[in-house]
């Protein structure tokens, strides 16, 4: 039960995330935006902190690792997420971000030796597939001048650093790390980050935006970020990457109608096929090989009409 709640939680904040980020673009620089942000949810994080009393002493390369944590999880894929929502929908975005299941796997491999069984090729050749269809139109007129083009390169170099801060945060859950002590440091750290980062690119300070903006950015801040965040991270820690990683199977769905409903996300031939094929390719990735032979099986009792004896 507790964690079915964790899921539902963060696939309904996190689907709907990526329109509250649409209202963050244009007025504020980006950096500076995601600086707001981080900064807000350090605080709550730390305010949090100072009433639980958690031991938050770690050694050195604990804490390089929180750095780590903040770069990969919460600054720099953030920045190319954000950048790339210049370019894209939030409905393409979150469907190209959905690759983090097939990236989180292989990462897993890589880092920590889990071997990828055969199904996994499968899904992750839809899902390549799959966003392949999306962006068919933009892809045969390969451009990188071609803002849809640079947009889903953006995302999915967002997404792949994601991955790999989900990787540092398995390795900080495997060494006793809370989540609460880690997200913590990582909050800190990145809203330190994005503050020299603005401050190192002249990035002109202002607070000069519309409700709609401060909304969003406390919206993102708490729900997005602190919340989110924690239900996430809990769910790693619990069950693992692979079985947590079904969330970025579900929250699309909640992105995509949203951004139907909010944006004018209009709906093609190859716009259906995409779609389809991603969430076929992850819903294969993280479907066991036995439960994906007996379903075929009783399709094929259920076609011959024939009972089992």
């Amino acid at each position: 039960m507790k964690s079915a709640a964790l899921y539902i939680t963060t696939v309904l904040i996190w689907g709907s995330t990526w329109l509250a980020i649409e209202f963050q673009l244009g007025d504020i620089a980006v950096e500076l935006s995601l600086f707001y942000r981080f900064a807000i949810a350090a605080l709550l994080m730390w305010l949090y902190v100072a009433y639980k009393k958690p031991d938050m002493r770690f050694s050195l390369i604990d804490h390089g690792f929180f750095a780590l944590l903040a770069i990969c999880n919460f600054a720099l894929n953030y920045l190319m997420l954000y950048w790339a929502q210049n370019y894209l929908t939030s409905a393409m975005t979150s469907i190209a971000f959905s690759l983090l299941l097939v990236m989180n796997i292989v990462n897993t491999r890589l880092f920590f030796g889990k071997p990828i069984s055969k199904r996994i090729y499968t899904g992750a050749a839809l899902a390549v597939l799959g966003i392949t269809c999306l962006f068919w139109p933009q892809l045969q007129q390969f451009d990188l001048s071609n803002g849809a083009l640079v947009g889903l390169l953006l995302a999915l170099g967002g997404t792949f650093v994601a991955s790999l801060g989900n990787m540092v945060s398995v390795r900080n859950s495997r060494k006793q790390i809370g989540v609460l002590q880690g997200n913590a440091w990582g909050m800190l750290y990145s809203a330190i980050g994005l503050a020299l980062y603005v401050l190192m690119n002249d990035v002109q300070f202002s607070l000069n935006a519309p409700t709609s903006y401060w909304l969003s950015l406390l919206y993102l801040s708490i729900f997005g970020t602190v919340i989110a965040f924690g239900c996430y991270f809990a769910l790693l820690k619990n069950i693992g990457p692979e079985k947590a990683s079904y969330v970025i199977v579900l929250f699309p769905l909640v992105a995509v109608t949203l951004s139907s409903f909010f944006e004018g996300f209009e709906w093609h031939a190859n716009t259906f096929a995409g779609f389809s094929l991603v969430l076929l390719g992850n819903a294969i990735v993280l479907t066991p090989t036995k439960r994906i032979n007996a379903f075929l099986a009783n399709r094929a009792i259920a076609k011959s009409g024939s009972v089992p004896s």
